[in-house]
């Protein structure tokens, strides 16, 4: 897998970003590589994408070649969707061609690798540097307890300065999005006509609704929020992708109405979430397409359940069990898009992702000292898990409920 290449990890910049739906690796991470190379082209006169893998099963579905023309312009760009190519090096391949004149004047293959981040092929041009110098949580905990720090406080120390204001901006972006998703109705782009539901889940209170089903229907109107805004093309957070942008934001914004923490608590809880997401795409994958929806909706469960645990302030071997349970129970879960639209199951499973950080926590809480497994395993587990998911269940819509739904 070419996560595995990298040596260290990047800043969690190339992990929270803002960007509009409805995925990063099929619409965010092909944009900008059209936009990078036509930057590097501009004596071009038209450009040609082909996609392959993923990115040509499922492209459609996800305006794939929308975004590619549209990067292009004011220059006219072909979109070629290459479905038969097999043994590729990432299963989120394309190739871009730049003409002068009716020539090829220049071609790059590009990988897009999951959470809008790409590389080029045998290029390191947009290849962010590696700036924290450790790569699994054994290493992280042992520095933090040697100089006393919390997650969060590794993160901010790593990153430097003005990642403050950068954070404040992920989380308001993060609310404006479920606070825009709780007021939306209408039916979703796409044609499966799935109606939005954030709204009617938010006011769908009963006479006689527990705590318990409050907080289930308050934090699956959340995720339900942010995932339909996803999928009308709308601005939210990778965390660590569009496709799971709904857990993370959903969980937290929740626990900031119920107990009214300040923002400033929120941000070091997704710092510490974060710091998870970046250990799972340097050791394992984020990508859908790469390792199933194990490494989207998962990886999203367990950076969740470390912001929660970090919110709550527990300690470091909670905050680490939580986060591996959350991902030990998604593991194996497929990716399998009806009609490649990040719909169904996608949004239904932010909504479920969320209640079980919930659940992680509190699990975690009560029984750290009794674990077995460490983080740094689990998302090994999760690596070999992925590469052992067959092809069409990761992203290309030719297995599961994808082909089951349409059967008669």
């Amino acid at each position: 897998m070419l996560s595995e290449r990298i040596k260290g990890m990047e800043s969690l910049k190339e992990l929270y970003k803002i960007g509009r739906g409805p995925s990063s690796s099929h619409t965010m991470g092909p944009e900008k590589a059209c936009l990078t190379f036509k930057e590097q082209n501009l004596d071009a006169d038209e450009f040609k994408v082909v996609l392959y893998g993923s990115l040509a099963k499922t492209g459609r579905g996800h305006g794939t070649d929308v975004v590619a023309v549209q990067s292009m312009k004011p220059h006219p760009c072909s979109v070629e969707f290459n479905t038969k190519s097999e043994n590729l090096p990432h299963p989120n391949t394309m190739d871009i061609i730049a003409y002068k004149d009716g020539k090829d004047i220049n071609r790059k293959r590009v990988f897009s690798v999951g959470g809008g981040s790409i590389r080029f092929e045998g290029c390191d041009l947009v290849t962010p540097p590696i700036i924290y110098p450790h790569r699994t949580f054994k290493d992280i905990a042992e520095y933090c307890k040697e100089k006393g720090f919390r997650l969060w406080q590794y993160v901010e120390q790593t990153e430097g300065d003005n990642f403050k204001a950068y954070m404040e901006e992920i989380w308001n972006t993060m609310k404006s999005a479920i606070l825009r998703g709780i007021e939306d109705q209408g039916i979703l782009p796409g044609g499966l006509e799935v109606h939005k539901k954030a709204k009617h889940l938010y006011n769908a209170q009963h006479i006689d609704e527990s705590a318990e089903t409050k907080e289930n229907r308050m934090v699956c109107a959340f995720a339900f929020a942010v995932s339909e805004q996803n999928a009308s093309f709308e601005r939210v957070v990778t965390a660590p992708t569009c496709g799971a942008a709904g857990v993370l934001p959903a969980v937290l914004f929740y626990q900031q109405q119920k107990h009214g923490f300040k923002d400033e608590q929120i941000i070091k809880a997704l710092e510490t979430g974060g710091l998870i997401g970046n250990l799972v795409k340097t050791n394992a994958s984020i990508s859908g397409a790469e390792c199933g929806c194990q490494a989207e909706v998962g990886t999203a469960c367990a950076m969740a359940a470390a912001a929660l645990a970090e919110l709550f302030g527990l300690n470091m071997d909670k905050i680490e069990y939580a986060a591996e349970i959350a991902i030990e129970h998604h593991l194996g879960l497929t990716c399998d898009p009806v009609c490649g639209l990040v719909q169904i199951p996608c949004i239904e499973r932010n909504a479920v992702a969320a209640m079980r950080a919930i659940n992680a926590v509190s699990l975690a809480s009560f029984l750290s000292d009794t674990r077995k497994i460490s983080l740094d395993k689990v998302i090994v587990a999760m690596r070999k898990t992925g590469h052992d998911i067959l092809e069409e269940y990761k992203e290309t819509s030719e297995g599961g409920l994808a082909v089951i739904m349409n059967e008669n």
